[in-house]
């Protein structure tokens, strides 16, 4: 290669990827971690993809069926002017950390890209944060500005700093307030003041913080934006796709499935923004904006299933599945009536996808694939740490190709954390999986979620998706009871499908399932009907469940 820009760089990484779009071994054996030295995803890769170019970047669409469509070009543009204002009227310099907290909304993506040109560093935040966790992010993410929507103002009265207020949507300044709005009234051309090198910082994401306080987990310009060219050959995107991935703005998945991944490809970001769930209306809106490419975590596929999904006529050629791992009894429902699999993946806040089914490959029941292009996967033994074929899922530091480009930088302040899970060479997920003799890797459950039971290993997530079997459930957590005898055993909280009660017969039905299909010491013994607790990012807090379980049962069922 002649000539080395940071553009042409990425690019003959991503046009690898695309080639071997249903060649892993080739991706596997050709594709290798774009490096430069600088590196600005907005000015280096997204601009020079808008420029002249009309094809719709971004199209949302609102429950009450208003619809904006923003081309490529029209972004650069409007994300230019907002960094330019940013620059000029906020203040806002390279290394600021700046907390956004907006929904799916076209002043998202200007922001991320505007912050990104600025060297500015963003803290994305879930509008559902109240003050609390608010002023933790403002506190130990250090931030100087906050850019949130005009309803939620009122949270950041009782919110101390000395911070940049920005609200977008208020249609008028409000009293200590920026307007967003006086933006777009901002010169169109931006011009960067400085280079970018591709290890500093561009993102502080706070985790769900399913078992403890929040990590700050710390990703560079070049660690999220190339590490989801994996991220985009798992889903399978081309140029011109469009793209629906159901997903919340302030969480890691969002990232890599509204923002780098799609615009990666050159494909077109849709959104369908909802207040509540509807399934029928969902289909109806793959069907009508001929949705190529579909992603939703395992809570949307499992309401999915409860619906006619006969309804829709024209299924996504690609769909796929991340969050959680996806229950196989799932995947083959919407076999059955759409004709396409679903292909699930595995990843963290920390990462990119790094285990996935990817298209074209053969799938193996309860298996969520083998390792993305530029990763490569160890199992280590958790008493030994020494490589094995069921362990502690992780990655290598020494590849081939060196440390993976898309893993995280580290936790940021927590350099005693930072070290422990990257000791002794590996990046380390905390995650349980076992490989075959294929390199397949099926995941188990995360470390402290395994459990034994009459001194026999149980995995919740298989128990879980021999529940989901049967009609009757439509969600279930699996987590240890104590017992007398067998030290625990397995007890499931379980959410009931429409049409069934909750009940002694209902637990009959559910133990007789159990005893058909699970061996004797992994079957059910105690049941109880009760929603799941779950973080903001709507996982499961089985932490919460094992407290619940081990000393204020509800009404319980036992076998």
């Amino acid at each position: 290669m002649t000539d080395t820009s940071p553009h042409d760089t990425f690019r003959a990484a991503r046009d690898t990827l695309l080639r071997h779009r249903e060649d892993y071994d080739a991706a596997r054996a050709d594709f290798v971690w774009p490096r430069p030295e600088h590196f600005n995803w907005a000015l280096d890769w997204f601009d020079r993809i808008a420029d002249g170019n009309e094809r719709t970047a971004l199209h949302l669409v609102e429950q009450n069926g208003d619809e904006t469509r923003i081309s490529f070009a029209a972004m650069r543009e409007r994300s230019d002017r907002v960094a330019n204002w940013l620059r000029t009227a906020a203040g806002v310099r390279a290394g600021d950390r700046i907390v956004v907290m907006l929904g799916n909304q076209a002043e998202l993506w200007e922001t991320l890209l505007a912050a990104m040109k600025l060297r500015a560093v963003v803290i994305p935040a879930t509008p559902l944060l109240g003050p609390a966790d608010l002023a933790d992010r403002i506190g130990r993410g250090d931030a100087r500005h906050v850019l949130v929507r005009a309803q939620d103002a009122g949270k950041f009265d009782d919110v101390p700093g000395d911070y940049t207020r920005i609200a977008v949507g208020s249609g008028e300044t409000q009293a200590g307030w920026l307007a967003y709005e006086d933006a777009y009234g901002a010169p169109a051309a931006f011009e960067s003041d400085g280079p970018t090198r591709a290890d500093d910082t561009l993102l502080l994401y706070f985790t769900s913080g399913t078992t403890a306080l929040p990590k700050l987990v710390e990703h560079s310009h070049l660690s999220y934006p190339a590490g989801h060219l994996a991220t985009m050959y798992w889903i399978g995107l081309r140029p011109g796709d469009v793209h629906l991935n159901i997903s919340s703005p302030g969480w890691a998945k969002h990232a890599w499935s509204n923002f780098f991944a799609p615009w990666n490809a050159e494909a077109t970001i849709f959104i369908h923004n909802y207040e509540r769930f509807d399934a029928a209306r969902l289909m109806a809106e793959l069907d009508r904006f001929e949705v190529t490419s579909f992603c939703a975590p395992p809570t949307v596929w499992r309401m999915l299933i409860q619906a006619d999904l006969s309804q829709l006529r024209r299924p996504p050629r690609e769909v796929v599945a991340a969050g959680e791992p996806l229950n196989p009894e799932v995947i083959e429902h919407v076999q059955r009536h759409w004709g396409v699999t679903i292909r699930d993946g595995f990843g963290q806040t920390e990462t990119a996808v790094q285990v996935a089914n990817s298209p074209g490959q053969r799938l193996k029941p309860g298996s969520m694939g083998r390792p993305t292009p530029g990763f490569e996967v160890v199992l280590l033994d958790p008493v030994s740490g020494e490589p094995a074929d069921e362990g502690e899922i992780s990655l290598s530091l020494d590849g081939p190709d060196g440390r993976p480009v898309g893993l995280m930088t580290g936790y940021r302040g927590d350099p005693e954390r930072t070290a422990e899970v990257m000791a002794g060479g590996y990046y380390r997920t905390g995650d349980i999986g076992s490989r075959d003799e294929d390199g397949y890797i099926t995941y188990v459950g995360r470390a402290d979620d395994v459990f034994k039971a009459s001194d026999y290993k149980i995995s919740p997530f298989e128990l879980e998706s021999a529940l989901l079997e049967h009609e009757a459930v439509a969600e279930a957590a699996v987590v240890p009871s104590p017992d007398a005898v067998r030290l625990s055993v397995p007890k499931a909280y379980v959410v009931l499908a429409a049409g069934w009660e909750p009940g002694p017969d209902t637990a009959k039905a559910l133990f007789e399932h159990s005893r058909g299909v699970l061996a004797p010491y992994k079957r059910i013994r105690v049941i109880e009907f009760a929603d799941l607790p779950k973080t903001i990012s709507g996982k499961i807090r089985r932490v919460e469940l094992r407290e619940h379980a081990a000393s204020t049962p509800g009404e319980e069922h036992r076998e």
